[in-house]
């Protein structure tokens, strides 16, 4: 690692004595100093762009040049003369001073170069060829070359340490503002300017009398080559795998497994075409992705977030509402995580605009997934503390270390459609209407063996689907009196089963060395005759929500405005289930049906519940500036009723409850700013928490609820700070927030063995947490160097056999970079990054710590290869020992004849080390874990690329 530091010392400090700085002032004709101007250096010999500089508010600006080298300075500013001189440097330092005149009309001084940066109010535009390389391919590689841009494996699109949400081409949405398929799928070529959106709104009505700090957009303004046609690439290409081996480990070997297992190599292929059409009119954006090598464009995260469709009416009246989600929990599911992925994707954007005041969009996506996934995991479980106050000692019953090795194969079919329209016929009034539908199929068959338990095979189905609509109409009736309606509507239906089969030796049942799962089975009031346990569960949620509210700003002064919101929240959940045994041994054709009756939980193992939720709310904010100062104090006044029936029996909750919030935005200069928060809010649970029936969705893990919970209480506070500054080169951001949960429900949990039992309850005993992130990046020249870091802190309590418990869990998480941006020579970028965990669970404590440096390394050669690797070293250990350690290393070679030609060949290989696994330690509230999840081998593909 030392030798990857000084190889970053040796890069910045060659060209920093390479350089001198010509620094000054710009002033305008009378000598006040300007800001927000434009300076930009271009060479007089080769003519290409060598520095550039926005001044600050003081004026100031300043270049890193080279020495004795002649340039042409042009300085441009909005509403001056642009003006430009030849400086020729020397081999010191130097200062030199600006004056621009007034100018409302044409820039008479024709500018040789785009602006890299300009800062124009909220907006901040990079041109892109600027800092476009030749090695960019996609619209992720030219982001992160941008200055406060940071873009993760996953294609997600941060600034000054925000997320951005929303990505548009040309003003329009692309797929409804989804950045991750934007990154990967735009291409980097096609892009003229990004444009950085702050303080965002979607309704131009609403931008004056809203706090929209935290709102980020991007806005992609093509080429015009681009314009009017279709553009974009289609990638083809193939390969072969070899076999997998897959070794187990060493207790499961003990445990009677085979030492390893062979799955069989496979033909790969890859399909991926990628077109776009834009004009004024329509644009058209069609995604496909045929493969089976682990290149997943979107995973189940992915589509779920476009399944949420659009934000409720009711976010931010302190209200939050669980609907939970009964789809099955799906592992990650790219080439590092998985032994084998085949993905199909087709996806299809339109937007339409036939007349100015009409709009009208929409996408469709279907997603087809099929994954092998093999994890082999050790856990070790928190000692059980003896609780005085009963008779019995509660800490013989910790259950013993487990070791599993699962198979699983998930597969899954997801469909989404969406329709947007949009109606403004003038400045005063603004009609939308949004609906989207969702509809899914998703499998899961897994091979589960422990060292405890013995053999399970599960299977997992679930078809949801789901219809959401909303309607907004926004209206000014004048200058000061703004009116806004949303409304949202929810229809739902979900239909998990569960079935697991468990082994069992029917003599043993009642011996002190019974299997483990036998105690559970009788608590379940089983049958226990058989060689097996054969169990099913299943399941019925349907969902109906209302959302709307009314929204009236009276605008007082320029500075200040008044907001009053009338809202409604209805939701109703029906949940019914049915658990039964299949009774008879494995080998038996005929088996019948049997619902047992448990002896625990008042005998209670069905569920047929109703639950209904209102909310009805009235919020007042007050909005004003005062200086450098925005505040938003207010509150909201909500009456809530809360219903749930089932057995016979009925259960309400009615009570009113004030929320008070407020924010504050202190704007110490244009591009630098401090934001503070506080908001109270009320957390409700969805229908599953206050089912009192059994609910199963692992053998493992029995569940029933509690029909008398009540609602969670937090208080949340943050202070955010950013800055980005183009004078210094710098972009820093930092975040700080607290938040306290009372009431919170906890996890009341009884273990026999490694089956544990669980309800939960309001607990009594806060929760608390503590998260800081921040980063601080630097530029000069072509590198940039960015730090940052995160750390969180959370104390949360639960119950294990009756005995309170207090778990402790400190994360902390820090980084180091840099990264080349050079046009034409290689570029590297070094990374290191280090975690550390340390969890008290209560009787057992725990730490770790991760180290992972990396290095990524892109050349462009003899104007007509482009080189791309990428290495990680990741190594994991406690405070004694390195507990384990796997690297990753990728390579890509691709030939393009020129920079114009249109067909691109490439030869592409992942893991070319060969690395069998990904390896982790984890924490859970009950136990610290290892795990080994194995994933791909070494696929060498050959792909042939087509650009329109």
């Amino acid at each position: 690692m030392k030798y990857i530091f000084t190889a970053m010392f040796f890069i910045v400090a060659s060209i920093s004595f390479a350089q001198v700085k010509v620094e000054g002032i710009v002033k305008d004709s009378i000598g006040n100093p300007l800001e927000i101007v434009n300076v930009v250096a271009i060479n007089s010999e080769t003519n290409g762009l060598e520095s550039f500089a926005i001044t600050n508010e003081a004026g100031k600006y300043r270049l890193d040049l080279k020495k004795n080298t002649k340039y042409k300075i042009q300085i441009s500013s909005i509403g001056y003369k642009a003006i430009s001189e030849i400086l020729e440097t020397k081999e010191k330092n130097s200062v030199k001073d600006f004056v621009l005149k007034e100018d409302n009309l044409l820039d008479e001084i024709q500018l040789t170069y785009d602006i890299p940066v300009k800062v124009d109010g909220d907006t901040i535009t990079y041109n892109a060829d600027s800092f476009k390389k030749p090695t960019d391919r996609k619209l992720g590689d030219l982001l992160k070359n941008l200055p406060g841009f940071e873009v993760n494996d996953a294609g997600e699109v941060k600034f000054e340490g925000k997320t951005i949400p929303k990505l548009m081409v040309d003003g329009k949405d692309f797929f409804e503002g989804d950045t991750k398929l934007g990154t990967k799928n735009i291409p980097s070529n096609a892009v003229d300017k990004v444009q950085l959106l702050r303080n965002f709104s979607e309704v131009d009505q609403l931008k004056g009398v809203q706090d929209n700090s935290d709102n980020l957009a991007l806005n992609l303004k093509l080429k015009e080559g681009k314009k009017n046609f279709w553009f974009g690439d289609i990638t083809a290409g193939a390969g072969t795998s070899s076999d997998i081996n897959v070794t187990n480990s060493s207790v499961a070997i003990d445990a009677g497994l085979p030492s390893s297992s062979t799955l069989p190599g496979d033909n790969l292929h890859v399909f991926q075409p990628k077109l776009f059409y834009y004009s004024p009119k329509y644009s058209i954006n069609l995604i496909g992705d045929l493969n089976n090598i682990g290149e997943v464009v979107l995973n189940r995260s992915d589509l779920f977030r476009f399944s949420s469709g659009f934000r409720a009416p009711s976010a931010s009246s302190g209200t939050n509402i669980d609907l939970g989600n009964n789809d099955i929990g799906f592992l990650a599911t790219q080439n590092n995580n998985a032994l084998d992925v085949e993905t199909n994707l087709g996806a299809a954007n339109f937007t339409y605009t036939p007349k100015k005041s009409i709009n009208i969009s929409g996408f469709g996506i279907f997603s087809n997934n099929r994954t092998i996934l093999r994890q082999n995991r050790f856990s070790q479980f928190v000692q059980f503390e003896d609780n005085p106050d009963t008779p019995i000692d509660e800490s013989l019953n910790t259950p013993p270390d487990e070791a599993t090795v699962t198979q699983t194969e998930q597969a899954s079919d997801v469909g989404l459609l969406k329709l947007k329209g949009r109606y403004k016929p003038n400045a005063r009034n603004q009609l939308e209407y949004n609906a989207q539908g969702r509809i899914s199929k998703t499998t899961q068959n897994q091979d589960f063996f422990s060292t405890v338990t013995g053999n399970t095979d599960q299977f997992q189905d679930i078809t949801p689907y789901s219809l959401k609509q909303s309607f907004n109409y926004y209206y000014t009736l004048n200058a000061k009196n703004i009116f806004a309606f949303n409304s949202q509507y929810l229809l739902q239906d979900e239909d998990p089963f569960y079935n697991a089969a468990l082994e069992n030796d029917p003599t043993n049942n009642d011996d002190l060395n019974a299997d483990a799962f036998d105690a559970t089975a009788n608590n379940l009031g089983l049958n226990r005759d058989f060689n097996n346990y054969n169990l099913s569960q299943e399941r019925r949620v349907k969902t109906n929500q209302f959302d709307a509210k009314l929204d009236y700003w009276n605008v007082l002064t320029d500075k200040s405005n008044i907001n009053f919101t009338l809202g409604v929240i209805s939701s109703r959940q029906d949940f019914d289930s049915n658990f039964f045994q299949l009774l008879g041994n494995t080998e038996d054709t005929d088996r019948n049906e049997f619902v047992p009756t448990p002896t625990i939980n008042d005998g209670l193992i069905s569920n047929d519940i109703n639950y209904r939720f209102t909310d009805v709310y009235l919020r007042a904010h007050y909005q004003f500036i005062t200086g450098i100062f925005t505040f938003v104090p207010g509150f909201n006044l909500h009456a809530y009723n809360i219903n749930n029936r089932q057995f016979g029996e009925q259960f309400d909750d009615d009570f009113f409850r004030i929320l008070p919030d407020f924010s504050a935005r202190i704007k110490l200069k244009k591009t630098e700013s401090i934001n503070l928060r506080y908001n109270l809010r009320t957390q409700f649970n969805d229908v599953k928490q206050f089912a009192r029936g059994l609910v199963l969705t692992n053998f493992n893990s029995p569940f029933s609820g509690n029909p008398v919970l009540e609602n969670a209480l937090s208080h949340v506070a943050s202070i955010n700070y950013s800055s980005f500054n183009q004078f210094n080169r710098t972009t820093a951001f930092g975040n700080i927030t607290y938040t306290k949960s009372i009431d919170q429900v906890q996890s009341n949990v009884d273990f026999n063995s490694v089956i544990r039992t669980r309800t939960v309850f309001n607990s009594p005993i806060d929760n608390e947490s503590i998260r800081a992130t921040g980063s601080f990046e630097k530029r000069l020249r072509r590198i940039k160097g960015t730090v940052g870091g995160s750390f969180t802190y959370n104390r949360f309590n639960q119950l294990i056999l009756g005995v309170p418990t207090i778990n402790e869990n400190y994360n902390q998480n820090y980084f180091a970079q840099i990264r080349t941006n050079f046009i034409n020579a290689p570029n590297i970028q070094f990374r290191y990054t280090y975690s550390a965990a340390d969890n008290n669970q209560g009787g057992r404590n725990t730490k770790f710590f991760t180290n992972t440096p990396s290095v990524e390394f892109d050349a462009y050669i003899f104007k007509a290869l482009t080189f791309r690797t990428d290495y990680s070293y990741t190594r994991i250990s406690d405070e004694d020992e390195t507990l384990n350690s796997f690297d990753f290393w990728n390579a890509t070679l691709s030939y393009r004849k020129n920079s114009d030609s249109k067909l691109e060949y490439e030869i592409r290989a992942t893991n070319l080390l060969n690395t069998r696994s990904r390896d982790r330690n984890s924490v859970s509230n009950f136990s610290s874990n290892f795990s080994q999840t194995f994933i791909q081998p070494r696929y060498i593909t050959f792909r042939l690329r087509y650009d329109l």
